[in-house]
């Protein structure tokens, strides 16, 4: 073999082993030691219901080979919880499940924290806020409802709500804007309890969640007036003898220009790697195309918009500043 033969077959075995090294030295990142998933919200209310339905998922469909562990850190309204992502820097084996508490917290507390301390994984959806009242009340349709408050006088009657300064009191703020009425808003530790005081008759009417009251609009106890949502909800299937969530009414419908829907998304700490925010988008797309998934959107009526990337960052933006407004218009803003 000539000198320029010898230089053409190491060349092309160079090219060989540099093409068999590529995939091991471009190896998909995945998770080396178990994986702590943040709710900072208490249990049993929407975030943590939604973290450990993935957990759920994750472990019954084998799709994370080291565990996934819910831990609540709800102190000073979630704060706790993300000042712990944020704190963690680089850590890629840590996640948080958010509420619209991501942009309500630091604003009414002035905590140091902010959603750009994190790195945005996903959407994984909008969860929608229906107007209820008692099923032994009068009123059928917002309007009614509202012309009475309108007729009772500024501060007679009683809006239930989860917490203060959070989502709830901020859509009652936005319901008097739209209405010209006053409450009296009466906060409420979770949307279990709220919708319990509805049926003992303790507030006239409640902003909550759908899977918080369906429980007791199955029973015939509470009546859903309308959702705060640009459409009406998809789900056709009965919920009650009558009505499915697709047959109540969004409350542009019933006169009332308000909504308002709360996030619900996946985020990791900030100085996190492609590779690594790559894993959990993977993770976080094949969690919504089980069943288990798909059922749980449509038992608790979401809005299954999903994002990420860009867009998700783009509605992050918008959502903050529009929580602002909504915020300082109520004097809620810390500073």
């Amino acid at each position: 073999m000539n000198a320029k033969s010898l230089v053409s077959a190491a060349a092309a075995a160079l090219a060989t082993a540099t093409m068999l090294a590529t995939p091991a030295a471009h190896a998909a990142w995945e998770p080396t030691k178990p994986v702590e998933f943040v709710v900072p919200a208490g249990t049993g209310g929407g975030a943590d219901q939604m973290a450990r339905l993935i957990q759920g998922i994750v472990v019954k469909h084998n799709l994370m080979k080291q565990p996934l562990v819910v831990v609540n850190k709800s102190g000073g309204a979630g704060a706790e919880g993300f000042l712990d992502v944020k704190n963690a820097k680089g850590e890629p084996h840590k996640l948080v499940v958010t509420l619209s508490n991501l942009f309500t917290t630091p604003l009414a507390t002035g905590v140091p924290f902010n959603w750009r301390d994190m790195t945005p994984v996903s959407m994984m959806a909008l969860d929608n806020f229906v107007l209820w009242v008692n099923a032994e009340s009068p009123y059928k349709t917002a309007k009614e409802y509202f012309d009475a408050v309108k007729a009772a006088g500024p501060s007679k009657m009683k809006m239930g709500g989860t917490g203060s300064k959070q989502e709830d009191q901020i859509l009652t703020v936005g319901i008097e804007k739209a209405t010209g009425t006053k409450f009296i808003y009466v906060p409420f530790r979770g949307g279990g309890e709220v919708a319990v005081q509805l049926v003992g008759k303790h507030v006239d009417s409640t902003v909550n969640n759908p899977a918080e009251a369906v429980a007791q609009w199955r029973a015939g106890t509470l009546r859903a007036l309308c959702v705060f949502d640009a459409k009406r909800m998809p789900y056709k299937e009965k919920i009650t003898q009558t009505q499915s969530w697709g047959d109540v009414p969004t409350c542009k419908e019933a006169g009332v220009p308000t909504e308002y829907t709360m996030l619900r998304g996946i985020f990791m700490p900030a100085g996190v790697t492609k590779d690594q925010t790559d894993f959990y988008l993977g993770l976080l797309k094949k969690v919504r195309e089980t069943p288990e998934w798909k059922d749980y959107m449509e038992k608790g009526a979401f809005n299954q918009t999903s994002m990420e990337g860009e867009n998700f960052t783009k509605w992050l933006g918008a959502a903050e500043q529009r929580h602002r407004e909504l915020m300082k218009e109520a004097g809620f803003l810390a500073n």
